[in-house]
């Protein structure tokens, strides 16, 4: 009996046994089944980015190609149109970076970001951003009223903000000067729409003045005719209005003499510094003695 209970008990034992390594054998089936279950939804969603981020690698090459030849195309016609140069570089300025914008929207999409919300939440940080920027959005408009009411263009040189120089460019945001110096000076156009502009080549002649000092005893007659034969004997000078030359002070140490010409306004630099050449050269020649500051000291007894 005692045997027949051992048995018993060893069956039971071994059956126990066999469960337990059963249980052990489907547990480790199922953790299996997750594993291999993961591995293979983050292989799929692996694949699915690598496609999106692919597609919107192509969306971006192709849309920098379509802005290129878009822009390109917006420059022939400005082109055949003749458009001003100032007007151009504005437009031109403006549709790259409107269709920059669209092409990342564009790319947003293709990676699989809802436009729709990705607009909203663009539409909303647009509006903290134009509080922030609102300076840039002055420039904006004031670039609009430049080309607009056109107070210079591309190719003038003007004075502004305290600053000279050549025109160079009129982007949306900044008007681009390029100094005698050869710098390179960005402007905003608010500031300028909005402040002084001295524009030194709107107009097609100019006048040029000189103001030449002579000793005190010296003949003005001789003098005024001496500089008029200069003047005249200058092709650059325009005969109408004719050269004027007259006593304009008398100084402390000096009678000031004065001449006005008008020349073209491409000439007034070279004018001007080739006739205070000859003035000097001629004074001497002539024995015009020019001034030296003199002080006469009375001695009491």
């Amino acid at each position: 009996m005692s045997l027949l209970l051992q048995a018993i008990q060893a069956s039971e034992a071994v059956q126990a046994s066999a469960d337990d390594l059963l249980r052990e054998g489907v547990g480790n089936s199922q953790g299996l089944d997750k594993f291999t279950l993961f591995s293979r939804e983050l292989l799929d969603l692996a694949i699915r980015g690598g496609e999106r981020i692919l597609i919107a690698l192509v969306v971006f090459v192709v849309g920098r190609f379509i802005i290129s030849l878009i822009k390109k195309l917006v420059a022939r016609m400005m082109d055949r149109r003749e458009v001003e140069p100032g007007i151009k570089s504005f437009v031109k300025s403006l549709v790259s970076i409107t269709l920059s914008i669209l092409l990342i929207i564009s790319v947003v999409g293709a990676l699989g970001i809802e436009t729709t919300s990705f607009a909203a939440l663009l539409a909303s940080a647009g509006v903290a951003i134009g509080v922030a920027l609102s300076g840039n959005l002055q420039n904006f408009a004031g670039g609009l009223i430049i080309l607009l009411f056109k107070p210079y263009k591309v190719g003038d040189w003007i004075e502004s903000q305290d600053m000279a120089g050549t025109v160079k460019e009129i982007q949306i945001f900044h008007t681009i000067l390029t100094t005698a110096d050869n710098k390179v000076i960005y402007i905003p156009n608010g500031s300028v729409s909005s402040g002084v502009v001295v524009n030194y080549s709107n107009q097609l002649t100019r006048r040029v003045e000189w103001i030449v000092g002579i000793d005190y005893g010296e003949d003005f007659d001789k003098v005024r005719q001496v500089v008029t034969d200069i003047l005249e004997a200058d092709e650059r000078v325009l005969r109408n209005p004719a050269p004027f030359v007259a006593l304009h002070a008398l100084d402390a140490s000096s009678v000031n003499v004065v001449a006005r010409v008008w020349v073209k306004s491409a000439d007034y630099w070279n004018v001007y510094f080739d006739v205070n050449r000859t003035i000097y050269a001629t004074f001497n020649e002539k024995g015009i003695n020019f001034p030296f500051p003199q002080l006469t000291v009375h001695q009491g007894n």
